[in-house]
């Protein structure tokens, strides 16, 4: 297929914005819409054909199942409140979408790589949401990187989590925030 230039895509990554994971709400993508996220999301650069990702789909009743067994968790933890509080970013959005890294130690291909393809998994997917007309928000925080709660999650050895994924109705328009001085952060390179 030839390519083909795009320059709605182009005006959609301009103004692209993530909503704030509090302020998602119903409706949220239907499973074929989910099952296209994914989808897309799978289409992203992987050097090696090798996958070094997978998906779980949270649904709502799953997902306040999961919320309640993590503030059990938080209340264990240094600073129970924080990181209780920090639950909410998890607990609204109609569905979430947990993408998790599955490096492959002593591959040809290095392992940055193919975290860094997990990485554009994520990115790929919030794109894909806003291009429904959902809100999306791409979201690591405490219970991404705690032990107890990657076995909860179903996470196997030399798993990570590159992310939540959170899609549905944002409740206000996403804010615009200010953005790096990219001529401050290029140069060319002379030899």
């Amino acid at each position: 297929m030839p390519v083909v230039a795009n320059p709605s895509l182009l005006d959609s990554l301009a103004r692209r914005r993530s909503a704030p994971a509090q302020g998602l709400r119903a409706p949220g993508p239907d499973a074929a819409q989910v099952r296209d996220l994914i989808r897309l999301g799978a289409r992203v650069p992987d050097h090696g054909k090798l996958a070094p990702w997978r998906f779980v789909i949270i649904e709502p009743a799953a997902k306040t199942r999961l919320v309640d067994r993590l503030r059990e968790i938080a209340a264990r933890r240094e600073e129970p409140d924080t990181k209780a509080a920090k639950l909410a970013k998890l607990a609204h959005a109609p569905v979430s979408i947990l993408v998790v890294s599955r490096t492959r130690p002593g591959h040809k291909v290095p392992e940055w790589e193919q975290a860094l393809s997990a990485g554009a998994v994520c990115q790929t997917m919030t794109i894909a949401a806003a291009a429904m007309g959902f809100g999306s928000n791409w979201i690591t925080d405490w219970y991404a990187y705690d032990h107890e709660v990657m076995t909860l999650l179903g996470l196997e050895h030399g798993e990570t989590v590159a992310g939540f994924i959170h899609v549905g109705t944002p409740v206000e328009p996403p804010l615009e925030r200010d953005r790096p001085d990219i001529d401050r952060l290029t140069s060319y390179w002379e030899g």
